[in-house]
This record gives C-alpha cells, sequence and structure tokens, in this order.
C-alpha cells in the first residue's frame, strides 16, 4: 500500500533540490580550474529575476530560462575580469558581487511584486505519466529538472573522459606547470567560471519560474552558500554532489510535512534546519583536514602570475 503523501512529498523533494544541483554542479566546475567563487548566491538571485521579468514580460518560457542562464553568465564574466584579468582578490570579489547581486536583483525585481508566472510546462507522456509514483517522478517534471540531472552526468563526463577536462583538472592542480606546457591558464579558467555563472543562473532561474512562480526579493534565502557547502561535501564529484543537493532538498521540505503531521516543533526551529545541516557538515569535514587536502584542488583560490 503505498500512502498518499509519498509522491507529492519526492516531488517537493526533487524541486527543492535541482536549483543546488545547477549550482553545485557549475561550482564544482569553476573550482576544478582553481578559482573560488564565493558570488554563487549573487549569481543565482540574477538568475532568478532576470528569467522571471522575462517571463512574465514575454510569456516565453524558452527565453525567460536563457536569460536567467545569461544574467548569472554576465555576473560571472563581471567576475572573472576582476579576478582573472585584473588580479583582485577572489574572496572578496566574490562576497562583493554577492551583494551587488542581491541590491540590483531587488531593484530590478521592484516593479514585479505582485506577479506570477504560469510555471514550466510538464513533460506529460500519455498513460506513462500516470504510472503510481515512477509516472509523474520520472516522467512528470519539467524541462530544467531533467536539464539539472543531465548537467550531473555532462560535468563528470567532461572532467574524467575529455581531453579539456584534463586540462582543467591540470590547470586547477598546478596552472604553472599547465602553463609551461603550453595551456592557457586564464582562458580555461574564464571558461569555467562563465559555465559556473550560468549554472547558477539557471538555479535561480529554477526557483523563480517553477518553484515558486513569483518574485520574491532575496528569495534564493542562502542558497547559493549552501551550494558552496555542497562542493566539499561532494568531495569536488558531480555524482556526490546531486546526493548531497537531493539530501538538503529534503531536509528543506522536512519542515512542511512535520507540520503536516502535527509534530509539535516551533516552525523557526524547522527553518533553520538546512543551515543547521550545512553547518553540521562542515564542521564534520574539518575534522579530516587530510582527506580535504587531496580532495580539493591544489592552486584553489591561488592567482595566476604568467611572469613568475
Amino acid at each position: 500500500m503505498i500512502p498518499d503523501w509519498l509522491t507529492p512529498a519526492i516531488m517537493t523533494i526533487i524541486t527543492a533540490s535541482t536549483p543546488l544541483v545547477f549550482a553545485a554542479v557549475g561550482e564544482i566546475m569553476v573550482e576544478k580550474s582553481g578559482v573560488l567563487n564565493l558570488g554563487v548566491e549573487g549569481m543565482m538571485i540574477m538568475g532568478a529575476v532576470a528569467a522571471f521579468a522575462i517571463g512574465v514580460t514575454t510569456g516565453s518560457a524558452t527565453l525567460a530560462i536563457l536569460f536567467g542562464a545569461l544574467a548569472g553568465l554576465v555576473l560571472a564574466l563581471i567576475f572573472g575580469l576582476l579576478t582573472l584579468n585584473l588580479r583582485a582578490n577572489q574572496v572578496a570579489t566574490g562576497l562583493a558581487l554577492t551583494l551587488f547581486g542581491l541590491g540590483l536583483s531587488a531593484l530590478i525585481g521592484h516593479s514585479f511584486v505582485g506577479e506570477t508566472f504560469s510555471g514550466l510546462p510538464k513533460l506529460d507522456i500519455p498513460f506513462i505519466s500516470k504510472l503510481p509514483i515512477i509516472g509523474p517522478l520520472v516522467f512528470g517534471q519539467d524541462v530544467l529538472v531533467y536539464m539539472s540531472v543531465a548537467s550531473v552526468f555532462f560535468a563528470g563526463w567532461f572532467l574524467n573522459k575529455t581531453r579539456w577536462g584534463l586540462v582543467l583538472r591540470a590547470v586547477g592542480e598546478n596552472h604553472d606547470a599547465a602553463h609551461a606546457i603550453g595551456h592557457p591558464v586564464n582562458f580555461v579558467r574564464m571558461m569555467a567560471v562563465l559555465f559556473g555563472g550560468s549554472m547558477a543562473g539557471l538555479g535561480g532561474a529554477y526557483l523563480s519560474l517553477a518553484y515558486t512562480p513569483l518574485w520574491v526579493e532575496n528569495m534564493t534565502a542562502g542558497r547559493g552558500w549552501i551550494a558552496l557547502a555542497l562542493v566539499v561535501f561532494a568531495s569536488w564529484r558531480p555524482g556526490r554532489a546531486i546526493f548531497g543537493a537531493y539530501l538538503f532538498g529534503g531536509i528543506t521540505i522536512l519542515q512542511l510535512h512535520v507540520q503536516g503531521f502535527g509534530v509539535a516543533i516551533a516552525p523557526q526551529l524547522m527553518s533553520m534546519l538546512p543551515y543547521l545541516a550545512t553547518i553540521v557538515v562542515l564542521v564534520l569535514i574539518s575534522h579530516d583536514v587530510n582527506r580535504f587536502k587531496l580532495s580539493a584542488p591544489a592552486c584553489l583560490g591561488k592567482t595566476f602570475h604568467p611572469s613568475q
């Protein structure tokens, strides 16, 4: 006997996890190249407001998704120019762009408060989509859910099975050696940064187009920071990142179902769970320093000076 609440609960976990999958996979690619981008939150919120604004204005879900990715990419381009070309501090620049993205998105989104979007169309295959549990979970999602899963396989294939993936990992491990044998270090890193920005933008777009199809200021609510923690949790491996994203997504929606079952727990405490889980994960990881050093790219956060 299948409980009535099981399928809706899993569907909610999927929608809560999809933005984290996009952002975490994109950041894994960025950090594998040796760049530490703390501006994921700002890129996600810009993707959310751009996608929602275009979606409401044009009514096109396709254009909304494209502009969401483009907004994240533009912010990533600014980050790349500042850190790779002008050699600004990566940590400070990422934090500054997060604050910039939060402020600019509030300004742009002000005129869209109260508007709603129709949402992304779902894949609906006759008869198959109606199958118990499997039907709606596998064949009843929107295009961004499928894209998020595909991005995990793509990132794993690219990093481990392609020449450019090997170059990207080489740049992240030892940029001086990669430069010495002729690889364009800053170009490789810029491409990784742009990919990560567009993925963060897609994660933000999913929030405003599907998860909650309306605009709310600061609607990312720290998901960019959770995605950064997921990268460490996953040991910079895309396959582990999707597991971690769905785990955190389950914790995020736990508050809704616990309250629905009538459990007497303060809602404020339940809202804290995703962030408490993030802190606990980081504390546990920090105990195994040697494993962390072996997993992390050796040149992560280090500025490349080609003249040296």
